[in-house]
């Protein structure tokens, strides 16, 4: 029969079901409770304070956002945020938005976009409140931050300054000396606009000068010390193309953007927990000047994601790309999301690990075991079970001829998942040679072992039960063939099964017809639990064992795996048919995605 992953007949676990309370959650039903966005109107797009005005009550009861720049592919972290930003807006009755931050056009590119949609939909998510929507995208706003942007200069709060990078860096001051007024900023708003909107019509040089808000250089809050807000910056955009030559920085983007789209709750890392400020003056003064509606968005922070043995850096993650460290952004050793999708990692494996490592306003360290763990869970209930040998070696079984009939083969049969028999069985032949671990033969064995050595009876699993005679050795004095007898009437599920009693039990594939197949092993891709912290060489911790790659021989229910198919191979742990390599019929190649228990450092 063919395999298919049975998830829809399996009660696997839930992370809509397993969903604790977290203080992102009490502020949101208090939010709820107090009415605070109950009288917000939607006017069924982004917009400024007129567009939403003239739109029905919002039936959306909260808007949260997932705001990704474009410049690299998504990881475990941002998995973790894509699962709470749309699980609290699927459990509060909300809208989650996609929102492309695309304000750099240096480092963005359509490439990443891509991913990015895909990885949204592959973690079982819509946005933006309509089937099929396009995501939103900062760029669409720029005219609005323009707009924006004039306004506080009529306004009196932003100021064109031309100083070079190197003064403005010296006159912010520090944390315990006050900052110093630039010398432009005195100038007065029409000579500020004339000079902004030259700028904008690209009358002047790259980073020749910045269009700043006028706040407090004693601040301190030194974010607050008259932050730039535009620069000059010739570059082709994705999106706009060269329509503009000067571009909003993001810390003025993010607040612009967050209010058009009507978000309620702006969840973000605590890195931008000291941007709060700001985002709230900005918004404070476009809502005062009729350009916002009210109440504004409101901004919460929570811990980002640490998770031992793997870094999160784009930076670093694509030093291990480019310096071939790793096969590619899906390398299935990668944090990113298409790599842990390539390894074997389920959608709902990763919404689990969300859920269960849960949000908190304090940094801390996740174990790797706990991530593992989720993907073991999802797949235990999900997985088709089938027997795969990874380091074969031949058993003979020398009597078969005789007990069983010369050239005869023995049907074998074995349930597809011990917990769902609907899904019915597997079936494979037995013959004269099997292959067996090369770890299951020991000459002389240690205290404990059960398995084969001479004299020694096992059960061949879902088979019968054989007694080991020895071994051919080769010329180094290695085992190069098992051989053993087969002991009649001791067939699996048949009357005298049990009549021989056995303490081992061993998978096997039958020569006859097994499936040769690429198996990647896959491990941690770093051996020291926190590779890059306090200025480590990230690099010099590469776990030089994390890939193995071996041939070995599976049961013929795998020749029909399609790729991303996942199994369990009996023993050995869970496994994944690769989804770039793995051609059904013609090359079989899987990846080991968990192992059937944590064995790391034991």
């Amino acid at each position: 029969m063919s395999l298919q992953n049975p998830a829809s007949t399996t009660a696997k676990p839930d992370a809509a079901d397993a969903k604790t309370s977290n203080f992102l959650r009490q502020i949101i039903e208090h939010d709820l409770a107090a009415g605070t966005y109950a009288q917000r109107r939607w006017g069924g797009s982004p917009g400024d304070a007129a567009h939403h005005a003239t739109g029905v009550p919002d039936p959306a009861k909260i808007r949260t956002r997932f705001p990704p720049e474009p410049n690299g592919y998504l990881h475990i972290g941002h998995a973790k945020s894509i699962c709470l930003n749309f699980g609290l807006a699927r459990d509060y009755g909300g809208v989650c938005h996609l929102r492309f931050d695309d304000t750099n056009p240096e480092k963005e590119d359509t490439e990443y976009v891509n991913s990015i949609i895909d990885a949204v939909k592959w973690l079982g998510f819509g946005w933006n409140g309509a089937p099929d929507a396009p995501p939103y995208q900062a760029s669409d706003y720029f005219a609005f931050m323009y707009r924006a942007a004039e306004h506080l200069i009529d306004t009196g709060h932003a100021y064109v300054d031309e100083q070079t990078a190197e003064q403005m860096r010296l006159s912010r001051g520090d944390f315990g000396k006050p900052g110093v007024d630039s010398p432009f900023r005195a100038r007065t708003p029409a000579e500020n606009l004339a000079r902004f909107r030259e700028m904008r019509d690209g009358l002047h040089e790259d980073g020749s000068m910045v269009l700043r808000a006028k706040i407090d250089m004693a601040h301190p809050n030194i974010n607050l010390r008259d932050p730039a807000i535009y620069r000059i910056r010739r570059a082709t955009h994705h999106n706009t193309g060269d329509t503009w030559c000067i571009y909003p920085m993001y810390t003025f983007a993010h607040p612009i953007e967050d209010a058009l789209e009507q978000i309620t709750h702006s969840i973000c890392t605590l890195e931008f927990e000291d941007q709060r400020p700001f985002y709230d003056w900005l918004l404070a003064q476009l809502c005062q000047g009729g350009l916002l509606g009210a109440p504004p968005p409101h901004q919460y922070e929570f811990a980002r994601l640490n998770l031992t043995y793997v870094i999160t850096s784009k930076r670093k993650l694509a030093q291990l790309v480019y310096d071939h460290k790793v096969s590619g952004w899906d390398d299935p050793r990668m944090p990113t999301i298409v790599g842990l999708r390539r390894r074997g990692y389920t959608a709902q494996s990763l919404q689990l690990f969300a859920e269960r490592i849960g949000v908190t306003k304090s940094d801390s360290w996740i174990d790797y075991a706990t991530l593992e763990g989720c993907l073991r869970e999802t797949l235990d209930y999900s997985a088709p079970r089938a027997m795969a040998v990874l380091d074969p070696i031949k058993l003979v079984l020398t009597n078969w001829d005789e007990v069983m009939g010369a050239g005869m083969l023995d049907d074998c049969s074995a349930p597809v998942h011990p917990h769902h028999p609907e899904l019915g069985q597997r079936h494979f032949k037995m013959g004269h040679e099997v292959w067996i671990e090369r770890g299951d033969y020991e000459e002389t064995p240690p205290k404990g072992f059960f398995r084969l050595f001479p004299g020694n009876k096992v059960r061949l699993k879902y088979g019968h039960v054989i007694e080991c005679t020895g071994a051919i050795k080769d010329e180094a004095g290695n085992p190069s063939t098992v051989l053993a007898r087969l002991l009649p009437d001791t067939k699996s599920g048949t009357p005298g099964s049990d009549s021989v009693k056995v303490k081992g039990v061993i998978t096997w594939v039958g020569v006859a017809e097994a499936t040769p197949a690429e198996v990647r092993l896959y491990d941690r891709l770093f051996t020291d639990p926190q590779p890059d912290a306090g200025g480590k060489d990230f690099i010099e911790s590469l776990n030089p064992s994390s890939l193995k790659v071996v041939t070995a021989m599976v049961e013929p229910s795998l020749a029909s795996a399609q790729p991303d198919q996942k199994f369990q191979f009996e023993r050995h742990g869970y496994f994944t048919a690769d989804r770039v390599d793995h051609v059904p019929g013609q090359r079989a190649v899987f990846n080991l995605a968990v192992g059937l228990r944590d064995g790391w450092g034991k």
